[in-house]
């Protein structure tokens, strides 16, 4: 098993225990927190896969993907309680997989031998549209589209892959820095209130 599958298999846990703590804060009964949390680990991947046209997307060709989802929506549900404090973990597991996501949608980016701006926005959406959907289905503005900094922590984190990768440092490091990067700006962020600024127009 390579450091790549375990990523992959960690990003998919994460965003399934995240979208299954979703649905639970919304009172969903337990197929709706199922397709909440299927839909938060697989989104973004397949829109990736849809995108770059890898047929078939990559949960109908790994059933392994969907017995981990299942998997980590049985845990959420049985240690919902023991989760006190739901939105803390909804974030500690959402970043989490925002990080691994992003990792895999760069490197997946870099076998096409696709430009680092299309290789950016396959990472960013790779990370990110797995929440909007979630959000979406759950009658929430998508997180992506409010002030609070989320895909903008996937951007930085898939440059700094990109640079890392260039200079040609090991693997592994290039994992961990990235993974640290994205984590640390969405910590930073929502430690310190800092957001991007919105525009409205006055009535």
């Amino acid at each position: 098993m390579t450091l790549f599958h375990v990523l992959d298999i960690l990003g998919i846990i994460s965003f399934a225990i995240s979208g299954s703590l979703v649905a639970m804060k919304k009172k969903l009964d337990p197929f709706g927190v199922f397709i909440i949390a299927f839909t938060t680990s697989v989104g973004g991947g397949t829109l990736r896969d849809v995108l770059i046209g890898a047929k078939p997307v990559f949960w109908m060709k790994n059933t392994e993907v969907i017995f981990l989802i299942m998997a980590s929506y049985i845990f959420a549900i049985i240690f919902r309680k023991k989760l006190k404090y739901l939105n803390k973990s909804l974030f500690l597991f959402d970043t989490i997989g925002l990080g691994l996501y992003t990792i895999m949608g760069t490197e997946i980016g870099l076998n096409y031998n696709f430009h680092p701006i299309v290789i950016i926005s396959i990472a960013t959406m790779s990370a990110s549209f797995g929440g909007v959907i979630r959000d979406i289905l759950c009658n929430e503005i998508p997180v992506i589209f409010r002030k609070e900094i989320y895909a903008t922590a996937c951007v930085f984190g898939s440059i700094t892959f990109l640079v890392l990768h260039h200079f040609n440092v090991p693997e592994s490091i290039i994992y961990v820095s990235t993974s640290f990067i994205i984590i640390s700006i969405r910590l930073v962020a929502v430690k310190f209130h800092l957001s991007l600024p919105t525009f409205y127009t006055k009535k």
